[in-house]
């Protein structure tokens, strides 16, 4: 709270209190040097009595030029307003010494015994000097716009009213004032006056000014905003005017002032520092162009979400024209064509022609045109599409570069000619040396892989449609499927131990089956082709080998029920797995790693359990017919050829029944897909007469996806009857690929 200061002290108060000193014994009054450690702002609050500046210290110096250089021993003054009572009180007119040059700082309190009364006249006066409003009440520190962290090191924050001083209040523990605020209830309301020192609670009377104030109202609540307007120079019995005086001659002269100020208005206008407010156009009326172009419509202001502009017509073309070329006419019959058609698909409008514009007769669908437009612009659902500004290259997807996935088969190194008719299946053996084939001339082939000679010819006399190699190197034995029958045979390769296992193996006797068993199939030793003869009931499509190379299974697709067999060799024993397929078996796998088997129908593939006979996992390819699998090394992946050109592959760790991916890379029927033992390599051979290769990597880590990346499409086989490469399988050991085709040639494609 600021107090008005005086201008200059009156020169007759003080020389009346120098006489008074003079008369009680000249006391002297001894002033004390003020130090000026820090230089202080030229305005001080009138309140901070104790806390003076650099103004206290010249009045100081003239009191001292005036008093002699002596005083009393008081360290306290007050001040200016202490001086302006006293000097009221006096009321001494007195003038002995002269004039004496006063500044609004000077005066000095002399009389120690009356200090206190001026101390509290001076407050008075202050508190009737102010104006400020009832309702603030006096600050209880005195110290003005002086900051708190001047007393930081002090034990007191500043001085009351009395000029005694506030000593700081001793904090609480943050535990005890955290648990005191949580048991007092009215915590919220109280919050600390860092400036006197003091806990202030906010009453409810203040509460509710604060949410008046926040509402947007008046902060009294007896205040109405809306009082009646009381018009006090207007009254219905008024006979006498306000004032009868004569109109001022000041109201008829214009004003200097404001020609002035209409000068500097023009000059700041010319400059562009003003710019004048534009007239508002008049406000037109709110039609529009039904038909016309939105496109430089008016509308579009931010007032609305979004602004679409309606769906164009189609513009009228030659058909629409009095005279339109003869082609657009139509005839008579094309007429009666159209009477025929649905009404969503007949056409609108049918042209005519007509010799003039006078004859050209009123539209008959123009109001109902016109009323459909209407609906269109009104009901019309509007969706504003926005579109990214995106590259088309960034939308590829990353694949490794062709050179850092080598080696893989690329061309063609040898050919292995024999065959006289299509070359139906291949089969490797397990070190890669020969590899076996069969044809649909009844024949069976062995072939050295490096030179390409034919070493061992079969005469079968019927169609070979499958041919197998036992996967385990203690045997050299060949299964070979032949309409009904299946034969194990003796190649004659390998060494004099591996010969002499095989034909132990194959000479052992046939025990005796159960009747259910031998109604299926029969073992019969064959004599001519020195192996033995596994007669079924129906014809086998297709024969898989264990990989122990004991077991192998037979896949009827006639059967029905008794569609899949399990035969051991070393036994000669035939089991059947009568289970439900829900449609044709077409063919089987064994799993490469588990004692579990995978047979596949024409739409989904099966996953049973050779030890528990259940099934474990059934996954619904979504494909028309399904032509061959393969299983990954791993077990934990396979790959499904189709009729329809398309492949998947199936991710066992997602554990969904659905394939992890679908790609087609062939226009025509998949007939077979192989995959590599070794190397990340599969492939896909059709009757378009390509064989594609691909990459497949499989991670060990479940959370990366297999990286699959067409490498290289093979071609080279010719077609025969519609049929392309018939079979493909891979070296065992070597990046190398052989197929089979309808041309009655077998090729070795590598790196």
């Amino acid at each position: 709270m600021k107090v008005k200061k005086k201008s200059s002290v009156p020169a007759d108060s003080v020389k009346e209190q120098q006489k008074k000193q003079k008369g009680k014994g000249k006391m002297k009054m001894k002033i004390p040097e003020v130090k000026q450690e820090k230089q202080q702002p030229e305005e001080v609050d009138s309140d901070s009595v104790y806390d003076s500046g650099a103004e206290d210290e010249r009045s100081l110096s003239n009191h001292e030029d005036m008093s002699g250089g002596e005083g009393s021993d008081s360290e306290d003054y007050p001040s200016i307003r202490d001086t302006d009572s006293e000097d009221e009180e006096s009321g001494s007119s007195e003038n002995e010494q002269g004039e004496l040059n006063t500044s609004r700082n000077d005066g000095l309190a002399i009389d120690h015994g009356n200090e206190e009364d001026s101390d509290s006249s001076g407050l008075h006066e202050a508190v009737e000097e102010s104006d400020s409003s009832e309702d603030e009440v006096a600050p209880r520190n005195t110290i003005g716009a002086v900051p708190l962290e001047w007393y930081r090191d002090e034990k007191h924050i500043g001085y009351d009213l009395t000029g005694k001083k506030i000593k700081k209040k001793e904090r609480e523990d943050k535990l005890q004032s955290f648990l005191a605020s949580a048991d007092d209830s009215k915590n919220w309301r109280k919050f600390l006056d860092e400036y006197n020192d003091e806990e202030v609670e906010v009453t409810k009377e203040d509460m509710k000014t604060i949410n008046r104030l926040l509402e947007g109202k008046a902060p009294h609540g007896d205040f109405d905003p809306y009082a009646p307007y009381v018009d006090w120079f207007k009254w219905d019995d008024s006979k006498h005017p306000l004032s009868n005086a004569p109109e001022p001659k000041r109201r008829f002269i214009p004003s200097k002032s404001e020609s002035k100020l209409v000068k500097r208005l023009v000059l700041a206008i010319r400059k562009g520092l003003i710019k004048p407010r534009k007239d508002e156009e008049e406000e037109e009326e709110s039609v529009y162009p039904l038909w016309g172009d939105d496109s430089n419509s008016t509308e579009k202001d931010g007032s609305h979400l979004s602004y679409i502009p309606a769906p164009k017509p189609k513009l009228p073309g030659y058909e629409e024209s009095f005279n339109p070329p003869p082609e657009f006419i139509p005839t008579q019959e094309e007429i009666d064509a159209y009477q025929l058609m649905y009404e969503e698909d007949r056409p609108k409008f049918i042209p005519k022609r007509f010799t003039s514009m006078r004859s050209i007769p009123a539209y008959e669908n123009a109001i109902k045109e016109c009323f459909e437009r209407c609906l269109d612009l009104y009901l019309c659902p509007r969706v504003r599409k926005k579109r990214i500004n995106i590259d088309p290259e960034s939308l590829k997807p990353k694949l490794p570069s062709r050179k850092d996935l080598k080696p893989y088969p690329v061309k063609c190194y040898l050919e292995y000619r024999g065959h006289k008719d299509t070359v139906t299946s291949v089969s490797t053996e397990v070190s890669g040396q020969w590899i076996a084939s069969g044809s649909l001339d009844g024949t069976v082939r062995i072939w050295e892989v490096e030179t390409g000679r034919c070493l061992k010819l079969w005469e079968i006399g019927e169609a070979v449609t499958y041919v197998a190699w036992n996967p385990n190197p203690e045997y050299s034995v060949l299964a070979v499927s032949v309409g009904q029958d299946v034969l194990i045979l003796n190649t004659g390769f390998g060494n004099e131990e591996v010969q002499k296992k095989t034909k132990e193996l194959l000479s052992a006797e046939t025990p005796t089956t159960s009747d259910d068993t031998a109604t299926f199939v029969s073992w019969i030793q064959d004599e001519t082709h020195e192996g033995t003869r596994l007669r079924h009931f129906k014809t086998v499509s297709s024969v898989e080998w264990h990989r122990r190379g004991d077991y192998f299974s037979t896949v009827v697709p006639a059967g029905q029920s008794k569609s899949i067999f399990m035969h051991r060799l070393s036994q000669k024993s035939t089991q059947t797995f009568s289970i439900k397929l829900g449609g044709l078996a077409v063919t089987s796998v064994f799993h490469p790693v588990r004692s579990h088997i995978f047979i596949s129908t024409k739409k989904t593939i099966r996953q049973y359990d050779l030890v528990k006979g259940k099934q474990i996992r059934k996954l619904d390819t979504g494909l028309k017919e399904i032509s061959s699998i393969a299983v990954h090394p791993s077990g934990d992946h396979v790959i499904v050829g189709s009729r329809e050109g398309k492949f998947c592959w199936f991710d066992m760790d997602l554990s969904t029944k659905k394939p992890y991916l679908i790609r087609q890379w062939h226009k025509k029927d998949i007939n077979n897909v192989s995959i590599h033992r070794l190397y990340p390599l599969f492939a896909t051979c059709s009757d378009d007469c390509t064989v594609q290769v691909s990459h497949g990597m499989v991670y060990s880590d479940l959370n990366q996806n297999p990286l699959i990346v067409p490498l290289e499409i093979l071609r080279g086989h010719a077609s025969s009857d519609g049929r392309g490469v018939m079979d493909c399988k891979f070296h065992p050991r070597q990046p190398w690929l052989f197929t089979a085709g309808a041309d009655s040639v077998i090729r070795l494609y590598c790196d």
